[in-house]
């Protein structure tokens, strides 16, 4: 998901909110005084009422913590601050955290690797040494040989917090345009650095998020996307993309616009270039149902933009080009997606050749590489690997090692080799090298961890949601779990924006599986495991499903002796932290703790924050939209907390620099859950500082953040606490 809202929380503010904050709770609104700590009662922030309403087509809605948007206001420093000033010493003092953080530093200590890239005689991927807060990239001009230090994001800023975004190499592999993310933001940074002297050159670009660049066949220059300027770095993101040429050694204002939209106001522009150079493919974005594809060609600029899919009726993803016909992946007419041949002498749809049918499996990846289509799979959400010839036969199944998912398989249509890796709950990061002529895997790299994964195991189970259909789920723990109703059970999800959740290794995982957890992950309704049917299954009108899928699932788990209530945590972020802070609204009785973070909380007003917000509309609806409004209001967490309820405790984690899920979603709800809390159980809020939506947290940041999670849970499933 996309929106922007930058938030420039004063540290001074926060470090010296007034100590009469901590513990004042006067007045008839106050949220109780007192929760239960793990040593000493905890006492709320003040979390002031206001008298907000808003009406909505004929239901008035009361917002009292309105005031709490404002993300650059004093009041709200200083509420975040005292928030802090309570969480942080509460979870500081878990009895268990610093014997967790101990064994989550030894587990995340193990060699990582992404798939390599080629580009002319040279490979670049990335590698982390098991420790370092963020990963390197490196280059060789050999597998074989001794690769050396490219980029090492770890010197970007003294608390590893600045990272690398992106990055892409130049056709004859002498420049690399990569991009820089300060402190977890969406914007970026683009620089440009020379290959073999590994020095920087002056080019320098801002105003730009959720865009990757395309590069020349002669390297001169890249196309990318940026929005108009704003007063700093950051772009305007209330307004759309235009797409951009940027010649190599000039200024960015020198840039020339190549496109923009001018008729209609919410669709952005992206460029790619084909591998021959001759087409600059325009995929236009605008939520999660549907987008455009447009064309121009760079040599022949009189000849304008064409149009090729504009009728907003699916999703197509180009794929490559072997001269005048095109290949991409659609769902037209294929709810589980095909590859589709398009010639453009002829592109009415009547003349398209379905190179690869739409199959039982939904196509989740495909790629061309080497003359080929390399097709990724999802059956039953473990990844299959078929290659096929473009006249549509199939050249071979790739064999992989168990049930898992894979990545990569990048390159360019005149390649003789690919990457992909391999990763299983159990199994860290395995790299393969594909050869595309020999039709054979090669292990080209195998990550390994300091325990014994043989005493794990995961199983996958099937069972029946509120309205009788079948979900699968994945259970991992230890061999020899006794069903005795006893074990404390984390159950993940996600469920939207057709995302899929499959197997993948995580250290922090096998921290809670090693100490007798039990990890469950259910593939909801929303997501992309069955294809756009199943996605559609969970959007706007249908989202409870989503809801009743993972209620389900929890309670299944309680029936088949795994686990009980008291013993039984949820979690999820983003669209995961609207899913498990949804839930414990509805089923507080269900579960024995809940972790929702950055999630979207709001769902009457998350468009507010960003153009890019608006963009989910395709999976929520808008409250603008009567019909939209009824099922938004149903479930909308902020707006259905109950007083006088016990939520089971929960600890809630947003970050300031979050310009994606605004933090203030998860501020309103916080505050909401204290005021409304009915039992002394917890509900606490930690608002981590220079972090955004996710992606790009130093090492040590996760750790810490992952210890204070799992202690809570420790602490919060104890039966005697």
């Amino acid at each position: 998901m996309s929106a922007h809202q930058s938030v420039p929380f004063s540290l001074a503010l926060v470090l010296t909110a007034p100590v009469l904050l901590l513990i004042a709770c006067g007045g008839p609104d106050s949220p109780p005084a007192v929760a239960q700590g793990p040593e000493l009662p905890i006492m709320y922030p003040d979390s002031f009422r206001g008298e907000q309403v808003d009406r909505y087509h004929d239901v008035d809605v009361a917002d009292p913590y309105r005031w709490l948007e404002d993300l650059e206001g004093e009041k709200t420093a200083i509420w975040v601050g005292s928030q802090n000033a309570v969480a942080e010493p509460f979870l500081e003092a878990l009895p268990r955290r610093d014997a967790i953080k101990e064994r989550l530093t030894e587990l995340w200590n193990y060699e990582r690797f992404s798939p390599p890239i080629r580009e002319g005689s040279s490979y670049f991927y990335l590698r982390n040494d098991g420790l370092q807060d963020q990963d390197v990239l490196y280059v060789t001009e050999s597998l074989e040989g001794e690769a050396r230090v490219l980029i090492d994001p770890n010197v970007f800023s003294e608390d590893r917090t600045a990272s690398l975004s992106q990055f892409e190499v130049s056709p004859d592999a002498r420049l690399i345009a990569y991009s820089i993310s300060e402190g977890g933001s969406d914007w970026r940074a683009w620089h440009v650095r020379e290959v073999g002297s590994g020095k920087d050159r002056d080019d320098r670009l801002d105003a730009i998020k959720f865009t990757s660049i395309s590069w020349t066949p002669d390297s001169a220059g890249f196309y990318y996307s940026r929005y108009p300027r704003g007063e700093d770095s950051r772009g305007d993101g209330s307004r759309q993309v235009s797409i951009y040429y940027h010649r190599i050694g000039t200024p960015q204002g020198d840039d020339a616009m190549v496109f923009a939209v001018e008729d209609h106001p919410t669709r952005n522009p992206y460029g790619d270039l084909t591998d021959d150079g001759r087409y600059l493919i325009i995929s236009l974005f605008d939520g999660y149902a549907s987008n455009g594809l447009y064309y121009m060609q760079p040599d022949r600029p009189a000849a304008g933009v064409v149009r090729l899919l504009d009728e907003w009726d699916a999703l197509y993803q180009f794929l490559g080009n072997e001269g005048e016909v095109f290949y991409l992946t659609t769902n037209r007419d294929a709810p589980r997606s095909r590859v589709v041949a398009i010639d453009l002498r002829h592109p009415d749809p009547a003349n398209w050749r379905t190179v690869v049918p739409e199959a039982a499996e939904p196509l989740d990846e495909a790629s061309f590489v080497g003359g080929r289509i390399i097709a990724q799979y999802l059956k039953d959400a473990s990844s299959v690997v078929k290659v096929y010839r473009t006249d549509g036969a199939l050249v071979q199944n790739v064999d992989l090692p168990g049930v898992g998912s894979v990545e990569g398989f990048e390159g360019d249509a005149e390649e003789k080799e690919t990457f992909y890796s391999y990763t299983s709950f159990t199994t860290p990061g395995r790299i393969y090298r594909y050869d595309l002529v020999e039709g054979k895997s090669i292990l080209f790299r195998q990550s390994k961890v300091a325990a014994n994964l043989d005493q794990y195991e995961t199983r996958q189970i099937f069972y029946e949601s509120k309205d009788g259909t079948r979900i699968p789920m994945f259970i991992i723990h230890r061999k020899g779990l006794k069903l005795d109703g006893g074990n404390p059970t984390l159950l993940y999800g996600y469920g939207g924006f057709n995302v899929s959740l499959t197997p993948e290794f995580r250290s922090s995982r096998l921290v809670w599986v090693e100490q007798g957890g039990v990890m469950a992950i259910p593939n909801l309704r929303g997501g992309g495991e069955y294809g756009e049917v199943w996605h559609l299954a969970g959007t706007k009108a249908n989202k409870q499903n989503v809801f009743d899928d993972f209620i389900a699932a929890a309670e299944w788990l309680i029936e088949a002796g795994y686990t009980a209530p008291g013993k039984l945590a949820i979690q999820g972020g983003s669209n995961g932290g609207l899913l498990v802070a949804a839930v414990m609204t509805q089923r507080p009785d269900l579960f024995g703790a809940s972790l929702p973070a950055v999630g979207v909380l709001d769902m009457l007003r998350y468009d507010t924050a960003s153009a890019n917000a608006r963009q989910w509309s395709s999976d929520y609806g808008l409250s603008e939209n009567d019909d939209d409004f009824r099922a938004l209001y149903a479930y909308s967490p902020y707006h259905n907390v109950k007083p006088g309820t016990c939520y089971p405790p929960t600890l809630i984690t947003t970050a300031d620099h979050d310009d994606r899920v605004v933090p203030w979603h998860s501020f309103k709800f916080a505050a909401a859950l204290q005021h409304a809390q009915g039992c002394p159980e917890p509900v606490l809020i930690r608002v981590e500082t220079r972090a955004g939506h996710g992606a790009g947290k130093p090492t040590w940041m996760r750790i810490e953040e992952i210890a204070s999670e799992w202690a809570f849970l420790d602490w919060a499933l104890q039966g005697d606490r």
